[in-house]
């Protein structure tokens, strides 16, 4: 089966081949274009919501999602319609977006960090106090695209980390209002709700309006006007990520269903086309019954043709010499989503470094994770896994170090730190710290 272009309906590599590193690199290039046109818009938004708050939100409101409202205070959702929206969802949804919940809380529950100290013999106190954001916001796509699952992942770690205040915004196009998105926000303790989206959205939660409190980080997913808003208050505000397309790589020695790695690689590249679906296995094989089911099953999928766009442009079966050679491949791409789908797939997960969450073994689906394993599904994308984490309780903790000096410590101190300020040439900072030397002279 091919394409509609003809061209093969995904890429076959193989690591033998002398053209490998290039026909990898060429796969995996991707860069985050700054469209000139979106970010003149942004910035034009952005200031104009700076400027004049509440009245430009309405304005950009009535503009591109069709409502029309005379009053800002119209924007905000009042707590009770959260609740309602809760108590009319039928049995079997509440019961998935609350079983859901409960783990995700309950596993961001061992991220939090707590303040410490330590005191040195000489009596100096030195440490970390720890404490939440005072207020943070939330975005949620809005109109065809409601993600429940968001408002979890996103909420319910700044509320286990103790923020006092989360905002939401979230688009409502024609007045349209998701009720599990809602019911999500109620059940994660969301604080306020403003029916606004868009880069106008960002910009008010960033400078604040009349109506809108300004807030102290912004996070949560959005179209590339949104990216760019986020781009462009960072500094202002803290922002979570500018995240890429979705991606899962999958190391598989050959003994899972072709299907179910089939289906795997589909749960990534429904997404976006511009997605990125690869497995990895040193059986041949295997990879040719993956491919012969990601030809059967491919047209059994309602986003078959997004599917099919993501795996002919994107997408890649490749044949490994080991699986060693797999993990080293696998940190050179250190992707968003890692599946070990192996037998004893812990020693594989010892050896890779760059991941942004492992799946370990044939059961753990990537799907899984998505909605209700408990760790976080906002993950680090386009290589950032080589230095970035998954969205935890920690970025909505904030860390203040703690000095207390004791006059014997201010002894011992003194003279280096002096010593290290005269060298650099800043005789004040030295003086400051001579001032508290024993016997010294003001």
């Amino acid at each position: 089966m091919t394409t509609p272009s003809s061209r093969p309906i995904i890429s076959r590599l193989d690591t033998s081949q002398p053209d490998f590193d290039a026909r990898l690199a060429a796969l995996l290039a991707w860069e985050a274009s700054q469209d000139a046109a979106i970010e003149q818009t942004v910035a034009e938004i952005v200031r104009d919501v700076r400027v004049r708050g509440d009245a430009a939100v309405l304005e950009y409101t009535r503009r591109f999602d069709r409502l029309s409202l005379s009053d800002a205070a119209a924007l905000e959702l009042p707590r009770a319609e959260l609740d309602a929206a809760l108590a009319a969802l039928p049995a079997a949804p509440r019961a998935a977006l609350e079983s859901a919940a409960a783990r995700v809380r309950a596993y961001h529950e061992h991220q939090r960090a707590e303040s410490w100290s330590y005191v040195e013999a000489d009596g100096t106190r030195l440490g970390q106090k720890i404490g939440p954001i005072d207020r943070v916001g939330l975005y949620v796509p809005g109109g065809k695209a409601a993600y429940p699952s968001s408002v979890l992942m996103n909420a319910l770690p700044a509320k286990v980390a103790g923020v006092p205040e989360l905002i939401m915004v979230c688009p409502t196009p024609d007045g349209v209002r998701d009720p599990m998105v809602l019911a999500a926000a109620a059940i994660a303790g969301v604080d306020r709700v403003f029916t606004i989206g868009g880069a106008q959205a960002i910009a008010a939660l960033a400078y604040g309006t009349a109506t809108i409190p300004a807030v102290d980080k912004i996070v949560g997913p959005g179209n590339a006007y949104v990216a760019e808003a986020k781009r462009r208050v960072f500094g202002t505000v803290g922002i979570d990520m500018i995240a890429g397309p979705s991606e899962i790589l999958i190391i598989c020695d050959g003994h899972t269903d072709p299907d179910w790695i089939a289906m795997d690689l589909f749960s990534q590249a429904e997404h976006d086309q511009l997605a990125q679906s690869i497995l990895l296995s040193p059986d041949a094989a295997f990879l040719d019954a993956v491919q012969s089911a990601i030809e059967r099953l491919l047209p059994t999928m309602p986003r078959r043709d997004v599917i099919a766009a993501s795996l002919a442009d994107r997408g890649a079966l490749i044949k490994v010499a080991s699986l060693e050679q797999a993990c080293d491949i696998t940190d050179r791409i250190a992707p968003e989503h890692l599946e070990i789908s192996t037998r004893d797939p812990g020693q594989w997960a010892d050896r890779i470094r760059h991941a942004g969450a492992m799946f370990l073994g044939p059961y753990s689906s990537e799907s899984l994770g998505d909605y209700c394993a408990g760790p976080n599904h906002v993950l680090p994308t386009m290589r950032t896994a080589r230095f970035s984490s998954p969205l935890g309780v920690y970025d909505f903790q904030k860390r203040s170090s703690l000095i207390e000096v004791s006059a014997a410590g201010a002894a011992a101190l003194g003279p280096i730190a002096a010593e290290l300020a005269y060298g650099e040439g800043l005789q004040a900072h030295a003086r400051s710290a001579e001032m508290r030397l024993p016997g010294a002279r003001s």
